[in-house]
């Protein structure tokens, strides 16, 4: 039987994107907006997209208006699967 080595196990690659934070009320968690843009493929037109997630900020060093960067991860509650890796751009 091939043996259960730590070494060689893969780790899974999280996707990290950016975002603007939305609100900040709840206890250890903010709601960030992510923007995209896609061209539309029968008219080619300009379409911006936008979806909100919840984010983990252990420490809630994150206000409403900074930027962000946040990190895929284990699911943590009902809704949140996000935590926050960075805060990029404070807002003024």
């Amino acid at each position: 039987m091939p043996e259960n080595n730590k070494e060689n196990n893969v780790v899974k690659r999280l996707p990290t994107i950016t975002g603007i934070v939305v609100s900040d009320k709840m206890a250890k968690t903010i709601v960030v907006r992510i923007d995209r843009v896609a061209r539309h493929s029968v008219y080619s037109k300009v379409i911006k997209y936008s979806k909100k997630v919840k984010a983990h900020d252990e420490k809630n060093v994150a206000k409403t208006g900074d930027m962000v960067k946040i990190s895929g991860t284990r699911p943590l509650s009902k809704e949140k699967r996000w935590i926050l890796v960075e805060v990029i751009k404070k807002e003024k």
